[in-house]
């Protein structure tokens, strides 16, 4: 598992601005509007980040020597429509 801590970064930022468009745009749009395409390509496009924010979270774990409670803090913080922006100015070098 190497992955640069700057890949991490975008990764985090880019899975965390996913999150809160598909549960402040997409969603929406399909539940009060009845488009549900919205949902189909945010949420894709979030899985495929989520999946790559967990893989770099355990790449951080091992690079940065984090403790068990750090990584299951930032995985828990991807989760959280903001969380992974309080992980990476929390957890990672600046």
């Amino acid at each position: 598992m190497d992955i640069s801590i700057k890949t991490f970064k975008i990764i985090s930022v880019l899975e965390a601005i996913s999150f809160l468009l598909l549960l402040g745009v997409a969603m929406p749009l399909k539940y009060i509007w009845g488009l549900p395409q919205f949902v189909q390509v945010v949420g894709m496009l979030h899985g495929l980040l989520f999946i790559a924010y967990i893989y770099g979270a355990f790449a951080m774990y091992s690079k940065l020597k984090w403790s068990k409670t750090t990584l299951l803090i930032v995985i828990l913080c991807s989760v959280l429509p903001f969380g992974p922006f309080y992980a990476d100015k929390k957890y990672l070098p600046q």
